[in-house]
């Protein structure tokens, strides 16, 4: 069976989708209307822009999702058993499976990615990439800290945490995943601390946005971060979608859950190569590939 997976902030690139759009009339017309919808030119910005200009959260997020649901939109022979987003890419899976229309998941994606700013305005925070620790370890050095928020935030591959909180949580764990014998704990240059707590302000402006667009019944399953599991149901889908902001990204479970129920083939789907090194670390018999 063929899972087609999407990848979240963090894989954008300068030129991103740019052949797409100078090779492929349906690619051009979608990116055309993402920037009547948007109000601006993203594409100028994939295109042209410095990495400092795509960085932007409000730019890195609907950046991202075009590129991977434009790139599956214009794939020959694009028929996916099973779909599955990492943070953000979840939306561009939802877009792949018809759970959502193309037009209402780029507007779902550019509000959230407005509300994820806004919260990070509200709380200085960060995020920090532990390497070389058992997830449970990590959990307990998280939990043992007071006073400060910082918890286990993206499971991406065994050996492979990434933890997120207030500035003062990281540093403080940071200091302690090394002194536990991590290989390295090494803060990350993101916006703020993204599935944590933090985020709270950012998801009760997506699910006021979220329960007021229309979903559709799914093509195939979504493995969604929050719940690991295949769902097809659209209110599960949704509470899913509104719990992900500040909760844990499971992906590591994601991925062996899909293996469980058949997946042999991974294609990634979107810019970059990430999510193809974190299945093989997670289960590496499988076969990856891109689009």
């Amino acid at each position: 069976m063929k899972a087609y997976v999407f990848p979240g902030q963090g894989a954008q690139f300068s030129g991103m989708g740019k052949d797409l759009y100078e090779s492929n009339p349906i690619a051009k017309e979608l990116f055309e209307k993402a920037n009547e919808i948007l109000g601006f030119s993203i594409t100028d910005i994939m295109f042209e822009g410095s990495e400092e200009d795509l960085k932007q959260t409000k730019v890195t997020q609907p950046a991202i999702f075009l590129h991977s649901v434009i790139l599956a939109k214009t794939s020959k022979n694009f028929k996916p058993d099973m779909v599955a987003g990492h943070s953000l890419g979840e939306f561009s899976a939802l877009v792949a499976n018809g759970t959502l229309a193309f037009e209402d998941g780029l507007r779902l994606v550019y509000q959230r990615a407005l509300a994820m700013q806004e919260a990070c305005e509200i709380n200085p925070s960060g995020m920090a990439a532990i390497l070389g620790l058992e997830d449970a370890k990590v959990e307990e050095i998280c939990a043992a800290i007071h006073g400060e928020i910082v918890v286990a935030a993206n499971y991406n591959c065994p050996g492979q945490l990434v933890i997120s909180g207030s500035n003062k949580g990281i540093e403080i764990a940071c200091e302690k995943m090394k002194e536990a014998g991590a290989k390295r704990a090494l803060p990350l240059p993101v916006g703020g601390a993204f599935h944590s707590p933090l985020m709270e302000p950012a998801r009760e402006k997506l699910q006021a946005a979220i329960e007021n667009t229309t979903f559709n019944e799914p093509s195939c399953f979504v493995y969604q971060n929050v719940s690991t599991m295949g769902v097809s149901d659209v209110a599960e889908i949704k509470k899913n979608l509104i719990a992900q902001l500040t909760a844990p990204v499971k992906w590591t479970q994601s991925v062996q859950q899909m293996v469980a129920d058949g997946a042999t083939e991974f294609v990634e789907c979107g810019p970059g190569k990430v999510l193809q090194g974190l299945v093989k670390k997670i289960h590496k018999e499988s076969e990856v590939s891109s689009i």
